[in-house]
């Protein structure tokens, strides 16, 4: 699909989607909880799609309620023999279902699509048999041939890399009732994404002690709840984008973002603010407007996923903005660093990498042009902002990658004026 995105003014309010990392905690939090869960503001992105896919396809009974929140009844995994899962394109889905897959004794035949088929797994091939879990992958890579039953134990990991296979350990171990053990993890990237997963295991019932992010402790402590009720929030990480969409093109206000989550693109409002772009508070929503933009340095080690935003911010930012972090990027749906600096060059913007650093000249202006998404929601919805305050009109080639993670979201530009 092609999306051409004219120059653009904006105004008006609109609500952040549903954050899908809270959405497939939740889902992942549901299997694993006997009895009934009802979920509120559920998403309906890709990654979201495949989340409800996998726990139906592991036993649990996903219904929709009248008022849209999604009713769960699960026994726990209760896998049949012979059973294969697709978790789409989703990273997270991956890595963080594929412990839980590993609770069942029967073999369960993961696949995935898109990107995600060339991403390294190799941590299954090293982590799964020192827990009982017999696995069988291609080279590190899907597909994957998965059977349990997972035995908690003392292990140590390295967090390097993502810490969503850190995620799915943590749920395994909870729900297989592990009392007395530890994980311990060495270098873990993005703690905040730990923190999500820890609330998320919490409102269920399941303690895990936190010891500075190297080491998680089970007591063996469980709340049983006879009855669940979780509302995800609203998501920073697309929430960003109209953040800076009302940076570069308002002023825009957003609703639905909580300043107090522990969602790691929260930190996005600290760009915001060190780039000089207006920024109130108003009860629950947040009202973002131009100012004269300046050049700032970021931190992206513990968010990722903001590189694209940032960038989009950073174009037009009077000077040369520093982010950090780039080593972050190589395993995304597209290697986001090359992408940022290839796309964004196309509408005449100077970026440079230089090792885990980042450096985009900014200020100058952008003009139109073609781009293409590389498949890469982050990376289409990063180059729909842009084209706001272009000088031209940028043509976004394979522009249905947005669904991924946000598919509202040129629906959403358009209810705020822009031209699409």
């Amino acid at each position: 699909m092609l999306k051409t995105i004219k120059p653009s003014g904006l105004t008006g309010t609109i609500s952040a989607p549903a954050s899908k990392s809270s959405m497939q905690r939740a889902c992942a939090a549901a299997l694993l909880s006997i009895g009934e869960t009802v979920i509120h503001h559920p998403g309906h992105s890709n990654d979201d799609v495949a989340a409800l896919r996998v726990i139906r396809d592991l036993g649990a009974e996903v219904g929709t309620m009248e008022d849209g929140s999604l009713r769960v009844q699960s026994k726990g995994v209760a896998a049949t023999g012979g059973l294969e899962v697709n978790c789409g394109e989703s990273g997270l889905g991956l890595r963080m279902f594929a412990p839980i897959m590993g609770l069942s004794n029967q073999v369960i035949k993961v696949r995935g699509e898109g990107s995600l088929l060339t991403r390294p797994m190799d941590f299954f091939d090293e982590i799964f048999p020192l827990l009982g879990i017999r696995v069988v992958s291609n080279g590190g890579k899907l597909p994957l041939e998965i059977q349990g039953p997972l035995k908690p134990r003392d292990i140590t990991i390295d967090g390097s890399l993502s810490s969503q296979f850190l995620t799915g350990l943590l749920l395994s171990f909870a729900a297989s009732g592990a009392q007395g053990v530890t994980i311990k993890v060495n270098n873990l990237k993005s703690k905040p994404y730990i923190d999500l997963t820890l609330a998320v295991m919490k409102h269920f019932g399941w303690e895990v002690e936190n010891k500075n992010y190297e080491t998680f402790y089970f007591p063996g402590a469980v709340v049983r709840k006879e009855k669940v009720e979780y509302t995800v929030e609203g998501d920073w990480s697309g929430g960003a984008f109209l953040l800076v969409a009302g940076a570069l093109a308002g002023p825009v206000t957003v609703k639905g973002l909580d300043v107090g989550s522990t969602q790691a693109d929260k930190a996005m409002l600290q760009a915001l603010r060190d780039s000089g772009a207006r920024l109130e508070f108003i009860g629950d929503e947040i009202l973002v407007g131009p100012a004269a933009l300046k050049a700032f340095s970021f931190d992206a080690t513990e968010c990722p996923d903001l590189f694209p935003p940032l960038v989009a911010l950073a174009a037009y930012c009077k000077g040369t903005t520093e982010i950090y972090g780039v080593s972050r990027l190589a395993h995304k749906e597209s290697d986001r660093g090359l992408t940022l600096r290839d796309e964004f060059g196309k509408m005449g913007l100077s970026i440079e990498l230089d090792g885990d650093r980042m450096y985009v000249h900014g200020g100058g202006g952008l003009k139109g042009a073609t781009v293409h998404s590389r498949h890469d929601h982050r990376i289409a919805m990063a180059c729909a902002v842009a084209a706001l305050n272009a000088g031209g009109a940028v043509t976004i080639e394979e522009a249905e990658a947005i669904n991924k993670s946000y598919p509202d979201f040129y629906e959403d530009l358009k209810k705020l004026g822009g031209q699409l």
